[in-house]
């Protein structure tokens, strides 16, 4: 109690000499006036120069004051700018997509690009249009290419059913056809497959398959440049976040967290594949990946899974 009480009378002394600095104008006007008032009350004879140069005094501390207090409020102001500035920044790191924006960033992101990172439904786009167009561009610029694909795991009935019932409920997509957890099924074998296919033609592509247990509402992909996020729905607007902006490295822990909880397909152990897969060369390469076909599936559905593999169409084309 008694160490507490010359501590608090420290505080509080520290604090009325940091209001006094604060305020110095302020105090010196009063004093200035006090002193001239009680004079003249006092000294009834007092010189009216005397009178006159203590009003300027106390006028131009009150000036002084006024100045004084007018940078402290443009130094408000500043600081509230910078504030609102750095505020309207983190607004602008997302930029929405819409219509043929969507195509063109993903586009300019495969343009000089090293990696791609993909986690999405059963990547039908990526089939279509990314996989193939980033191993073109790696093999124009002569560079290496590293792909992460994130897709839903196609031996996983319940999360196919998911992800069909998901897709079924906007009805038909760009193409008409619809969701069942035969095609789900099979448009995710497919993925495997053109990853296998594509790795054993460009030395300097390495590609990862992750297989998820969820069944995504969104889609991801993430280059050098940016990460764009879409929706199956094209009329739906998309995202955009640069990379320089934070929520582009949140997305890149996020995205890793998500393929560390996923089955990693082993590609290096894939059978090869010729330039127009057999269906027995593509039930051996399932089955050596660990993700056999399904029994009920026959040559005609596998012939299926390798059209969708080498030969998918842009589900989004105008």
């Amino acid at each position: 109690m008694t160490s507490s009480a010359p501590q608090g009378a420290g505080r509080r002394l520290e604090e009325a000499i940091a209001w006094a600095v604060r305020n110095l104008d302020g105090i010196v006007a009063i004093a200035v006036a006090l002193v001239v008032g009680l004079m003249d009350v006092l000294n009834q004879n007092m010189d009216d120069n005397v009178v006159s140069g203590a009003t300027l005094l106390v006028l131009a501390a009150l000036v002084y004051g006024s100045l004084t207090e007018r940078r402290r409020r443009m130094a408000d102001i500043r600081a509230a700018s910078a504030g609102t500035s750095r505020a309207i920044e983190d607004l602008a790191m997302v930029r929405t997509l819409s219509g043929a924006e969507v195509a063109l960033a993903h586009e300019r992101a495969r343009r000089t690009t090293t990696r791609w990172v993909f986690k999405g439904g059963t990547g039908t786009y990526l089939r279509a249009v990314t996989l193939p167009e980033c191993v073109l561009e790696a093999q124009r610029q002569r560079r290496s290419l590293t792909m992460k694909i994130d897709i839903i795991n196609p031996a996983d009935e319940q999360v196919c059913a998911a992800y069909a019932r998901f897709r079924s409920t906007f009805g038909p997509g760009p193409d008409d056809a619809q969701w069942t957890v035969e095609r789900t099924r099979k448009e995710a074998y497919a993925t495997v497959v053109a990853a296998s296919w594509h790795r054993q033609r460009l030395d300097t592509l390495e590609v990862d398959v992750h297989l998820s247990s969820v069944a995504p509402a969104l889609r991801f992909d993430l280059s050098d440049s940016c990460l764009i996020i879409t929706q199956d729905d094209p009329s739906r607007v998309s995202l955009c976040v640069e990379r320089d902006r934070p929520l582009y490295d949140y997305y890149v822990t996020e995205l890793h967290q998500s393929r560390e909880q996923a089955v990693k397909l082993d590609l290096r152990e894939a059978v090869r594949l010729a330039d127009e897969p057999t269906v027995d060369e593509v039930r051996r390469l399932l089955d050596r990946l660990g993700l056999p076909l399904p029994p009920s599936f026959t040559d005609r559905d596998v012939g299926d899974i390798i059209d969708k593999a080498l030969r998918a169409e842009n589900p989004y084309r105008g």
